[in-house]
């Protein structure tokens, strides 16, 4: 149980699938990165985009609001990443933090593998969103859920 008072309001996740890439495929990378009973239950609302150089670009977005829920994501996630990982959020919190929320990038590859990892090129954007906190109170609750050591 977390003894902090921080609370997580909800999560939005958003992922892009390129003309090259299979949508389902990039839809199963999200629903490995969530619980089974969210992955199951979580809709997706899909948007057409153009790209720059106008290719064809799939946005696909969705959120978790029952705090138990992101709360059981969250726990997932502290599981799952590696040391390493989480020792790099650590030294890089202030620039995952903004405006009370905690930005997260997952790695598709991996994620389709089962594999959770963090990245910055072409991942899966995750926006923790916190209830009236700041960041000395989310890098706590990230320490408290053993996001960060």
């Amino acid at each position: 149980m977390l003894s902090s008072k921080t609370s997580v309001t909800h999560i939005e996740i958003r992922v892009f699938a390129h003309a090259t890439e299979d949508e389902d495929k990039v839809l199963t990378a999200v629903r490995n990165t969530l619980p089974p009973r969210i992955s199951e239950n979580i809709t997706f609302k899909r948007s057409s985009l153009t790209g720059h150089h106008g290719n064809p670009i799939v946005l696909f977005e969705a959120k978790i609001r029952d705090k138990e829920e992101a709360k059981a994501f969250l726990q997932k996630l502290a599981s799952s990443l590696s040391s390493l990982d989480k020792e790099a959020l650590a030294n890089e919190i202030e620039q995952h933090v903004e405006k009370g929320c905690l930005y997260l990038r997952l790695d598709k590859q991996s994620a389709y593998l089962n594999e959770i990892r963090l990245c910055t090129t072409d991942p899966i954007h995750f926006r923790i969103h916190f209830k009236r906190a700041n960041l000395k109170e989310i890098v706590a609750f990230c320490r408290e859920i053993g996001l960060i050591p």
